[in-house]
């Protein structure tokens, strides 16, 4: 999961380091109001929405020796300040992030239960929209399921979050390095799915979802889009791109917002819906670390559970196989080796399992790799149940 913003200390920022035209976008960008200065030499700035507090002065740029002293006060006043905004610029100061906000219109009052159950819907709705944006850095799909799953996660450990107040609002601050492909191809993925429900919603057909793939909309994509809608009036994402970095290769300078309905539910439902059906099964030769193995009874068929190594992007899957495949996978599972296999990845759940199974073979790795692998064989015997168990 991410980190909050409470997570980054703010007096680690280096006045000597900071941007000031950067420090002057994010205050913009945030609310805060200029309010003149210096003609040529430095603005002043007062917190959003007429919140008292210290106003700051920046300096148009480091031309002048006072610059970096104002700078350094700026920051001092940011850190002590009471405006929830301080926060954010602060946070986009610290790491160069492109922010993406996510907004909902939910029904005011209710519980302290009904709050909290509305901001984990809006934090898991974010999340797993994040992630698909990632995606679609590997390739284009309408259904991934376990494909790519584990890489597209990765970069989340870097992404910072504030509060989701209420449920409403929630703001993800993402590194311009390691987080920019996603926020990039979220970005294009969530403008071609507000067309795509629009044709829907006029015509009654799906054609524009079919296409909407190559611009990385997928199944991922629009259950966190059902998810976001679900309970609420209507949801509204933007995305506002690092001052320091600037805008990526082709996206607007300043991307619109999109915004979703409850009346956009049908047609997001029956996307998700048509892109798991459409994704087809595919042919694999998978080489991994046999890490299971089942069957009912001692001889015939069984199942086991490989550690993916090559072949296919998914971290582990199941095999069903014959009975001389099977025992040549528990032989090479004893020897600390692991196999080779042909099949068919099945996208119903979530690709995940190979079908068709067959020509196990060892295969030989180097002594480093087959050590690890006996390592890893002897701290988990209990796993090995060759003669019983039921099918997992």
């Amino acid at each position: 999961m991410y980190r909050p913003t409470d997570d980054h200390d703010a007096r680690l920022l280096d006045p000597a380091q900071l941007d000031p035209a950067v420090l002057g976008a994010l205050l913009a960008r945030h609310g805060w109001r200029r309010r003149g200065g210096a003609a040529g030499h430095y603005a002043r700035w007062t917190p959003p929405g007429g919140a008292a507090g210290t106003s700051l002065l920046v300096p148009h740029d480091r031309r002048f020796p006072d610059s970096g002293e104002l700078l350094a006060e700026a920051l001092a006043a940011l850190a002590q300040s009471a405006a929830p905004s301080a926060r954010e610029v602060l946070m986009g100061l610290a790491v160069p992030s492109d922010e993406v906000r996510w907004e909902r219109e939910v029904p005011d009052g209710g519980s302290g239960a009904a709050h909290w159950v509305a901001q984990e819907q809006l934090r898991g709705a974010a999340r797993s929209m994040l992630v698909a944006g990632a995606l679609g850095t590997y390739g284009r799909a309408g259904y991934y399921g376990a494909r790519h799953r584990l890489q597209a996660e990765g970069f989340l450990g870097d992404v910072l979050v504030g509060p989701a107040v209420a449920g409403r609002r929630l703001t993800a601050f993402v590194p311009v390095r390691g987080g920019r492909g996603a926020v990039a191809g979220l970005q294009r993925a969530l403008h071609a799915a507000r067309d795509a429900t629009d044709y829907q919603r006029a015509t009654g057909g799906m054609e524009a979802f079919d296409a909407a793939v190559e611009l990385g909309v997928c199944h991922e994509l629009v259950q966190a889009l059902i998810a976001l809608v679900r309970d609420a009036e209507g949801a509204r994402i933007s995305v506002e791109w690092s001052p320091g970095a600037g805008a990526p290769a082709g996206c607007p300078a300043r991307p619109e917002a999109v915004e979703f309905s409850p009346g956009d539910l049908p047609a997001l439902q029956q996307a998700a819906q048509r892109y798991v059906r459409a994704e087809p099964s595919l042919p694999v030769r998978v080489t991994g670390a046999v890490v299971r193995l089942r069957r009912e009874r001692p001889g015939g068929p069984g199942t086991v559970r490989l550690r993916v190594i090559t072949g296919a992007d998914v971290v582990q899957v199941r095999v069903a196989l014959g009975e001389e495949d099977y025992r040549i996978a528990g032989h090479a599972h004893l020897v600390g080796l692991p196999v080779r296999v042909t099949g068919r990845l099945e996208s119903r759940g979530g690709f995940r399992r190979i079908t068709g199974g067959r020509d196990v073979t060892p295969v030989q790795v180097d002594e480093a790799e087959r050590d690890r692998l006996l390592k890893s064989l002897q701290e988990n015997l209990d796993f090995f149940e060759e003669a019983c168990g039921a099918e997992d």
